[in-house]
This record gives C-alpha cells, structure tokens and sequence, in this order.
C-alpha cells in the first residue's frame, strides 16, 4: 500500500491511496491533465482509479473530475455537494447519506465521517485497505480536509490509523494579522472554516498511539502558515506526550498544488 498526496492546498487537493493494482483518490482539485501527469509520475495508471471519494464540492476539490468521465470512474459526494460540483456524468454519481456511511469498494472498505466547513455537507473519509492474509495485515488511512474544528465523533472515525493526513491550514496570529478581509479572516477562523496548527496538534495528541504511524500535513496556507511552523507545533505537542519523531511517529508536510 502506497500514499501519494497528488496536490495540496488552496490551489487543488488530491491524494492517491494505491493497494496492489487498484487506487482510489480522495479529491481531485486540480485539473484533469495534471492529476493525469501526476498520477504517471508516481507509477499509476489512470484506468486503474476504482473510486473517488469528494470532501466537498468547492473548486480546489472538485475542479479535476472530468478525470471521472474520461474513465468511467463512480464519484462519490454528499448529495447535496453535487450542486456545486456538477461537472460528472450522471451515471457516476453516487450519494452519501446517514450518519456514517460506509461504502464497501474490492480491497476496501471506507467511513465517510462528516466535517465542519462552509458548504452543504463536507466528509472526511477513514480508509480500510483489507491484508491479503488477515485482519492483522490491513492498514487504515484518514483523510481530514477543510474543518472548522474536530470533534469527538470526527475522532472515533479516525482513531486507529496507520496514516493520518489532515489540515494544518493557518497560524492564528499569522491569520489575524494577514492583509485579508476581515470577513475572510471571521470566517476561516470560525468553526465552518479551516483548522489551526493548535487545533490539528490537539487532535493528534489524541490519536497517536507510538505505534509508527504517519502524519501529512496538508493543506497549509501560503501566507497565513509556514511549513516549518505547523510542523514544530505538532511535533512540540506530541513531545509532551513523550512522543518522538522518527521513533513513534513520522511527519511530513505537504505543500503544493
């Protein structure tokens, strides 16, 4: 099982989960040539997607999914985010409802959780790839993008994960101090918004075990966050838990579309 994080930030997300010969991805916020070119460069073929799962259906999400009638490729969305997106062939569609879906995929099995963001219904997603032998061989990954705030039931979906890639979007002061309008600052600092470095090393401080798991950072702002501070903000938190990088976890940040 491989990850690839195809694009991050404002600009366009995508990340690409690979397991054997079948890939998923989560978004596709880029344009359809370039998740194309992107998905060669890491050694997937295109015809191989089996699933895209959609956090929601704002651009810098949705804007590649022409991908989706190229290949025939099913798109799953809250229904209520196809009003935004609505770019997919009709027979591709496919809704998410209830409290916690799970959509049942060949070698996989995923959770949709939902999340906090200014839009119809946005989702996180929690991934089982199944082992080839047993329960003991399967990996899960969460992906947490575009939330406000994290909330319990957003962390019982995740918890458990051999990978975690979530949001660290902006710094607090960084935000509040930027040249935005202050409607853009109200708004990317309330709970519909975007999560802070404070906010995303509290919840993982609440999911990592020491077990070795992975962390991407994802998302981050250009001007309101750096990668060298959202990454000591974690890794700070997780200290005092007595976690050490490269010992009981690993982190990345991901910057780029």
């Amino acid at each position: 099982m491989k990850v690839d994080i195809l694009a991050s930030g404002s600009s366009g997300n995508c990340v690409a989960i690979t397991s054997g010969e079948q890939t998923i991805l989560i978004d596709a916020g880029i344009a359809k040539t370039k998740i194309e070119k992107r998905l060669l460069e890491v050694g997937i073929r295109p015809d191989h997607i089996a699933a895209i799962f959609i956090s929601h259906g704002h651009k810098d999400h949705s804007k590649g999914l022409t991908i989706a009638n190229k290949y025939r490729i099913p798109v799953w969305a809250a229904t209520e985010e196809w009003k935004l997106i609505g770019i997919v062939d009709d027979e591709l569609r496919r809704n998410i409802d209830g409290q916690e879906p799970v959509i049942h995929g060949c070698g996989y099995e995923c959770h949709a959780f939902r999340t906090f963001h200014n839009t119809y219904n946005s989702f996180g997603y929690a991934i089982t790839l199944y082992g080839d032998t047993s329960a003991a061989d399967d990996l899960k990954v969460s992906v947490c993008l575009d939330t406000g705030k994290v909330c319990d039931e957003m962390l019982g979906s995740m918890s458990g994960s051999d990978i975690y890639i979530i949001e660290a979007n902006h710094d607090v002061d960084m935000q509040l101090e930027s040249n935005r309008p202050e409607s853009v600052i109200a708004r990317n600092l309330s709970d519909l918004g975007h999560l802070n470095n404070d906010q995303v090393a509290d919840a993982l401080t609440r999911l990592i075990e020491g077990r070795g798991e992975r962390i991407y950072l994802v998302h981050i702002s250009g001007d309101c966050n750096t990668p060298a501070l959202a990454e000591w903000t974690v890794r700070a938190a997780l200290r005092q838990k007595g976690f050490e990088p490269g010992k009981h976890y690993h982190l990345e940040v991901v910057t780029g579309a």
